[in-house]
Order: C-alpha cells, then structure tokens, then sequence
C-alpha cells in the first residue's frame, strides 16, 4: 500500500505533468487557427486539465486515503492528455481520416477522453463525498458503465486504425449510453443527499451548485459555450472545500441568496422593459416621464418581491417547515388552543420541527420549573439568553440537526422569528408558577394564622377566661364566710382582667393596626416609624380600601425593620402618593443591597404582599446608594372578606 507521503509526492507529481502538458498546449494552440465556439486562447479542456489536477493534488495532500482526490487528479491529467494530443494531431491533419493523419495520436485522444469520462463522469459522482459507492446495489451500474465506455474506445480505436468504418448508428447508440451512464451517476447524488446526514447532503451541495455554472453554457450552446472556461474551475474548487472545509460555510445561504437575486434581476428587469416598451409607445413625446416611472415601478416592488422570492427559495430548499413566516403562523395556532402552560410546549415543538433539531429546552432562572423540553436534548449545539421586555427569563438550548436535514443558515432567520414566541410562553409559565407558589404561601400563611390564632385563644385567652370564671365562683362562696378573702380574689380578679384586655388587643392588632382606623395611613405609619423617619404625602388617601391600607402599612413596616436592622443609614424617608394606585417608597442612605445578597423571608413577604392584591413591590439600590423600596398597589379592590 502506498504511505501517505508517497502518495503525495506522486500527486504533486500528476500534477506537474498536467501542467506542463497544458503550458506545451499553449504553444501548439497558437500555431491552430481560432476556433469558432470560443474566443479564448484555450478550451475548456485546458481549464480542465489545469484545475482538477491542482485541485485534486490539494486533496491528497490532506487526505491521501480518500479516493476523491485520485479521481481528480487522474482525470485531469487525463483531460490534459487528450487535449495535448488533439491539438498536435490537428498540427499535421484536422481529422483522423485525413491522409497523413497520425494515427497513434488519434487513438490516444479516444482513449484518453474515454478515461476521463470514466473518471470524472462517472467514478466520480458515484464515489463523491465519501469514496464508497451509495450501496452495492450500484454496482451493476458501475460495470455497465465500464463495458459501455470500453466499447466506445474499442470503437474509436478501430475508425482510427480504419479496421472498423465510421458507422453513424454504432457511434451515436455508444455515445448515448455512455452520457446514460454517467447521467445515473450524476442521478446517485440525488439518492446520497436524501439518505445523508447534514454533513454530507452540505458536501454534496457544493460541487452541485458549482456544477450548475457549467450547466447553463453548455445548455446554451455556441453563443457561450466558451464561458464554461471559466466555470469549470469551480467543480474541484467546490469538491475541496466541500471535502476540506465544508462546515465553515452556508451552502444553503448562498443557495437562497443566489436564487433570491437571480430572480429579482431577471423581474424587475423585465418589468422595467416593460413598462419602458409601454412608455414608448403611448408616451413617446415625453421618454424621460416614461424612464423615470419604469424605475419608480421597479423600486417600489423590489421588497415586497424579495420577501416573496425568499418564502419560495426558502420552500424550495426546505419545504414548508422551514419557512420562519408559515412556522409563526403556525405557532399562533398552536398557542391559541392551549392553555398558558402548555404553550411553552406547543412553541418548542414548533421551534424543533422548524430547526430539524434532535431537540429544544427552555432552562429557567431563578424560581420557577427546572426545565421545559421538547424532543431529546442529549447534547447543546446554541444556548440562547432568553428576554422577555428587558427581563432575562431563561435559556434556550437547541440540540443538534436531526436525520435528513441541511443544518441551514437560515436557521437564524428560524430563530430570530420564533425566539420571542418562546421568551412569552417561557415568561406565562413563570408567572404561573409564580401565581401558584404564591396562593400555596397565601393558603399556607392563613393557616398558620388561623392555627396562631386558635392556640393563642386556647392556650392564652381560654384558660384566662376559664381561671377567671373559677376565681368568680370562689369569691362568691367566700363572700359569705370571710369578705376579706373574697374582696382580694376580686382584686386579682380585676388585674387579670386587664391582662386578658392586652391580649385581645395584641390579637387584633396582628388583624389590623388600630392605628390605621384611629389615625389613617400617613398618621399610623408616622407613630410606626418615629421622629427620626420623614413621612411625604401627595393625594389624599382617605377612603383607601382596608386591604391597600394593610399592604402598605405592613410593607413599610418591613422596610423599616431592615433599615433599622441591616443599613446604619442616617435619612429615611416614607412617601406615600395616591392617583390611579397607590404608591409607597421607602428609601434610605444606607449601605444598600449586596450585589450576592439572595431574598429573604423579610423581602419575599413584601414583594407577596404586593402581589396579593396585584400589585408590584421593587427593591433596588441607586448607583448613589442606600436601598429603595417602592411598591404600587391598586385601588379599584374587590377583595372578599
């Protein structure tokens, strides 16, 4: 077996003598008189003989077990051969039946084209990306190729050598199935890309569009037959890099931008002349209105068409699912038949089918569903940050292509379309969860003051009223047989009384501060708070809802609390302002909030309180420091009691 520094040596090689040969060509086409089909120096075939071997030398340099280089290289030397000899042989006679023909050259062109049509024709596409045939069932094809092509030499050989006449029929019926044979060969890529994965239906893609600029002269015959001198270059250049560097590149990008500008070239041109030829003829008097109003038309359609030639290079390429306007529409459907916390679902299943992607997540931050996801997302090819109006709500995580799919570039147009789609679904179902912890601790907190509240009068109040109703008796029974006795049980009796009074205020008061009701918001929370804090009053809160009341009393009475526990701040200032809602900020000079600080039961109850009635409670700190807690409470209640 040959090592790999072998066969590199050899290619480079191959690909020295195919350039020689070309430079020698050169010279023998000047001494030729100018072909009619091309304008040029040289001929396709030099172009062909010069870039597969360049090309195909580049391939096995890097991958010198990959048969794909071989095939260029060979070919191209073989189309250098066939070339060289064609135009020497021109030198002495223009036809092999010509008399003084030289016959030996003649049989080497026929032979050396019949090499690279094997080569390149057919060898080639049924080999190309991987170097294996699609499946053993083209081999037949491979054989019916071989014995076709071998006829077609054997029957050049034989004209040339006059053993055999120049029959029409028998050429024409060779010649037709050897371009059938390499059109199945071509027709194998077809197959390959349908069953490939991304990676190679992208390495196919790239020789298949370099070989559509090769397609168009050639199919246009004479007039430009000469500009696939240029285009043929293209072919190995794309085998390259689709081999070499396939994944640095949008091939399916270049596709839609190719066919996007294409169209909107050959239309608003032919629109132009159109509405130029109409001018013409019923403005002919005024050719500058009629140039001037061609061009408006023309502008004025170039986006709205461009939107619609991208929809259909986007359908063409990826069928209806990977349209980002039709999976939107889609997705609106999907949302409008669930519920908001199966949306998020509904709005990743949609993401994944467009994308092709094994599977998509949504990973929420801070308090919320650890997860949601759709499909399997064993590995994370895109993680990105999810905003919902300037609010980060979580992480989309985007696995890898699927089966059958061109990991597309357009996949970001995808992204781009249906990201905000997600960011909503994902920030619904944190509020729902939100909504759902915070009834949970709602039902949780009445409990436990309900639970409070039945062991304060069990334990507390009972047995006061019980001891009390026992001391009664007994003064009673004493009040006969020594007064005295009896009017000191009654003394006891009275300063007991007192006590049970203190506790039943103390009960009330965790109810609702009498001092709202004795003194209103601004005057309970001013004896709350001392001289030392500044209480602001804008509007007039009489006739509050008692539920507001309550909120913002407790809410302010936290924030004093942590001023007093955690800022050492020297100015604290209450400012209460009522309009369509009732606003209250408490804010200080203090230390401020640490940037590492988590929430804890003090500021989640305030922000709880807040959101109890519907409202929003924030806690910042200024970039000039101190702590700032503003809370915005609405007014028009309906709060059962």
């Amino acid at each position: 077996m040959m090592t790999p520094v072998r066969a590199q040596v050899a290619a480079v090689f191959v690909a020295a003598v195919s350039i020689a040969m070309e430079c020698v060509n050169i010279w023998v086409t000047a001494q030729l008189p100018q072909p009619s089909y091309t304008p040029l120096p040289f001929a396709p075939e030099d172009v062909a003989g010069t870039a597969f071997p360049v090309f195909g030398a580049l391939l096995i340099f890097n991958r010198p077990r990959l048969i794909i280089g071989w095939l260029l290289t060979l070919g191209g030397l073989a189309c250098a051969v066939n070339i060289l000899t064609a135009n020497i042989a021109r030198l002495h006679a223009p036809s092999p039946y010509a008399p003084g023909a030289p016959k030996a050259l003649w049989v080497i062109v026929g032979q050396s084209w019949v090499v690279a049509a094997l080569l390149l024709g057919v060898l080639l596409p049924l080999l190309y990306p991987t170097g294996r045939l699609p499946s053993p069932r083209w081999r037949p094809l491979v054989v019916f190729a071989v014995l076709a092509l071998v006829l077609d030499g054997l029957r050049s050989l034989l004209t040339v050598l006059e053993v055999w006449p120049p029959v029409a029929a028998s050429t024409e019926i060779l010649h037709q199935l050897s371009a059938g044979a390499m059109g199945l060969a071509f027709l194998s890529l077809a197959v390959r890309f349908h069953r490939a994965g991304p990676a190679e239906r992208r390495q196919i893609l790239w020789p298949l569009l370099a070989f559509a600029g090769l397609i168009v002269p050639w199919a246009v015959g004479d007039p430009i037959w000469w500009l696939a001198s240029f285009t043929i270059p293209l072919i190995p250049a794309a085998i390259a890099v689709a081999v070499l560097r396939y994944r640095l590149y949008g091939i399916d990008t270049l596709i839609t931008r190719t066919l996007v500008g294409a169209g909107l070239v050959g239309v608003i041109g032919g629109m132009y002349m159109v509405v130029g030829a109409a001018s013409s003829l019923f403005l002919s008097d005024v050719d500058r209105i009629g140039g001037l109003s061609a061009a408006l038309c023309a502008g004025a359609f170039f986006h709205p068409l461009r939107r619609v030639l991208q929809r259909g290079a986007d359908r063409l390429l990826y069928g209806s699912k990977g349209d980002p306007v039709t999976l939107a529409e889609e997705l609106k459907q999907r949302l409008q038949r669930t519920d908001p916390a199966g949306g998020l679902i509904a709005a990743l299943e949609v993401l994944r089918e467009g994308l092709a992607v094994s599977g998509v997540a949504v990973r929420f931050q801070d308090e919320g569903p650890a997860e949601a996801t759709a499909g399997e997302l064993d590995e994370v090819v895109r993680d990105i940050e999810l905003v919902w109006h300037g609010e980060p709500v979580g992480r989309l995580l985007i696995g890898p292509p699927g089966a059958r799919r061109l990991p597309a570039a357009h996949n970001e147009r995808v992204i781009a379309t249906l990201t905000p789609y997600v960011a909503d679904a994902a920030h619904a179902v944190r509020l729902v969860g939100a909504l759902r912890r915070s009834r949970e601790r709602i039902i949780t907190t009445r409990e436990e003051e309900r639970r409070r509240l039945r062991r304060d009068l069990h334990d507390g109040l009972g047995q006061s009223l019980s001891g009390m109703a026992m001391s009664i008796n007994m003064a009673r029974y004493s009040l006969r047989v020594s007064p005295e006795t009896a009017e000191r049980m009654l003394t006891e009796l009275r300063s007991g009384m007192d006590s049970v009074t203190s506790d039943i205020r103390h009960l009330v008061y965790g109810l609702r501060p009498p001092a709202l009701d004795d003194l209103g918001l601004a005057g309970a929370l001013a004896e709350m708070a001392g001289p030392d804090v500044t209480v602001e009053v804008s509007g007039d809160l009489t006739g509050l809802p008692a539920a507001a009341e309550v909120a913002a009393y407790r809410i302010a009475q936290e924030a004093l609390t942590n001023v007093r526990k955690h800022a050492r701040a020297e100015v604290v200032r209450i400012s209460l302002e009522r309009g369509e809602h009732l606003g209250i900020r408490v804010s200080d000079d203090g230390a401020g909030i640490p940037s590492d600080r988590r929430s804890g039961i003090g500021l989640a109850s305030m922000r709880e309180r807040a959101a109890e009635l519907g409202g929003t409670c924030v806690i910042t700190s200024p970039p000039e420091g101190g702590t700032v807690v503003e809370a915005v409470l609405p007014l028009n209640l309906n709060v059962g009691t």
